[in-house]
């Protein structure tokens, strides 16, 4: 490699409004990629075009696109560029990630990507491991639900996959259900009664505790799953910890871009 050469990673996440759980999950990935990677210069770009447009409005504050991060990283005099997404599955986010930054493959001497956290049998043990290590101590009695955000994307089916490893590695009282697909909170419901647990910890199974997790899954309102798992019956807690909380998941993305360099 030429002495001339600069070489960046650019973390991509869809991002979040939210700053208490950006702070945590996102900043704090970031932080420990620069620990991790202190060679490379650190870029940031969001997915997020309505949450980047609020943050300009409530904040002052411009978040770079895709696009743009290349563009910058380029003005920069980076030669060699790895492009790191905190996206959960393989899914429509990172379909257009790539699209966006393959639009520069000419101008740079290289762009390798990272992949998603889920994207291989690997990935599915090494996730596990890093959320149940937070959650070791659960009663018999208990349910532990995640909630993701799921895709219309065919990637989807990554969820279910991932609700059958728990069982797999001996957590059979800990189930992964969407927001937005399939497993639905009504097949939940029927799972969870059905393995006799009398008591609920909901968590997210997403990369920030965002608004989803807030109102969705915590929130007041009759629709959320913490209202209707009170309202069969279970006594709830909800844990808003965001993926990016975890240590062994930030080491797994680091993983990824160890990959990716070779």
């Amino acid at each position: 490699m030429g002495a001339a050469e600069k070489k960046g990673i650019l973390t991509v996440s869809f991002g979040t409004s939210v700053d208490k759980t950006r702070e945590k999950t996102i900043d704090a990935i970031e932080t420990y990629f620069q620990k991790i990677f202190p060679e490379y210069a650190l870029y940031r770009a969001w997915t997020s075009e309505i949450i980047i447009k609020k943050i300009k409005k409530r904040d002052g504050v411009h978040i770079d696109t895709v696009t743009e991060a290349m563009e910058r990283m380029l003005s920069d005099g980076v030669t060699r560029a790895i492009v790191q997404p905190t996206h959960v599955i393989n899914g429509v986010e990172n379909d257009r990630m790539i699209a966006d930054a393959l639009a520069f493959k000419e101008r740079f001497r290289k762009i390798a990507f990272g992949t998603p956290l889920l994207t291989s049998d690997e990935d599915a043990c090494a996730a596990i491991e890093a959320v149940m290590a937070e959650f070791k101590d659960l009663p018999e009695e208990e349910a532990l639900v995640f909630m993701g955000h799921g895709t219309a994307h065919n990637a989807n089916a990554v969820y279910a996959a991932l609700d059958d490893k728990f069982k797999d590695m001996g957590y059979r009282n800990v189930f992964l259900g969407t927001v937005e697909a399939h497993p639905s909170m009504e097949t939940l419901m029927e799972l969870v009664r059905g393995c006799g647990a009398k008591r609920v910890t909901l968590a997210p199974f997403m990369v920030v505790a965002g608004d989803h997790a807030v109102n969705d899954m915590s929130g007041r309102d009759a629709d959320s799953w913490k209202s209707r798992f009170e309202a069969a019956g279970f006594e709830v807690r909800c844990v808003l910890k965001g993926l990016g909380e975890y240590e062994g998941i930030r080491k797994l993305y680091a993983k990824h871009i160890r990959d990716a360099i070779r």
